[in-house]
């Protein structure tokens, strides 16, 4: 039986991208992947983060400096995964970013910032991917939603908005692609600490708390 489970989960000859995978839960993801024998490029914006997580994932893995707001800078991720592996099979749609503060306060630039990363972004690097994928008769897009999807937060209006719209985002695409057999599925995190999430419980009385009634 455990040898069956690890089949199901071997991804020999597989190549995932990964936004966001120089830290945090796209790093996380990253090892998984290159556990389970995939090469992987992560994409991030920090040229040290991606060189540190370089270090922790070896030879299977690339490091390519993108802004995932950025056409050419996804085109670029793409193009290294194509020339390094021949082609795109998992494409993991993790990068996010977040701003906080009151909605009736929250600047406007801050609501267009996060929506462009978190939603925008996202579509464009899915919709990027497919051809890839398609070519290679499949594939996986995975988005990455979070638990504010669903009881969103008033201190963090763009970011749930954003989450929430990847949800349905990702229930249309999986509907769209299912024709070119590639699937669709997005991943509700609950509280995890990272360098993006860890300042929030400094700013709020109370957070660990609240998180621990949630999850």
């Amino acid at each position: 039986l455990w040898a069956k489970s690890v089949e199901m989960f071997d991804l020999t000859g597989r190549v995932a991208v990964v936004t966001g995978g120089n830290g945090g839960i796209g790093l996380g993801i990253a090892k998984g992947f290159v556990g389970a024998g995939a090469k992987v490029v992560i994409a991030g914006r920090n040229p040290e983060k991606n060189a540190a997580a370089l270090a922790e994932l070896g030879a299977a893995a690339i490091a390519v400096r993108a802004d995932v707001t950025v056409k050419a800078d996804r085109d670029a991720m793409y193009a290294a995964a194509n020339e390094a592996f021949g082609g795109v099979d998992i494409a993991v749609a993790n990068a996010g970013i977040s701003r906080g503060g009151r909605p009736e306060s929250l600047p406007m630039e801050a609501w267009d910032e996060v929506i462009a990363a978190n939603l925008t972004a996202v579509f464009a690097t899915a919709r990027e991917a497919h051809p890839f994928m398609k070519a290679r008769g499949g594939g996986k897009v995975i988005t990455v939603g979070s638990m504010y999807s669903l009881f969103s937060s008033g201190n963090l209006t763009p970011y749930s908005a954003s989450k929430g719209g990847v949800v349905q985002l990702t229930k249309s695409l999986a509907i769209a692609w299912a024709q070119d057999n590639i699937q669709v599925n997005c991943i509700l995190p609950g509280w995890i600490e990272t360098e993006m999430t860890l300042p929030a419980k400094t700013r709020a009385p109370g957070f660990n708390e609240a998180i621990v009634a949630r999850t």
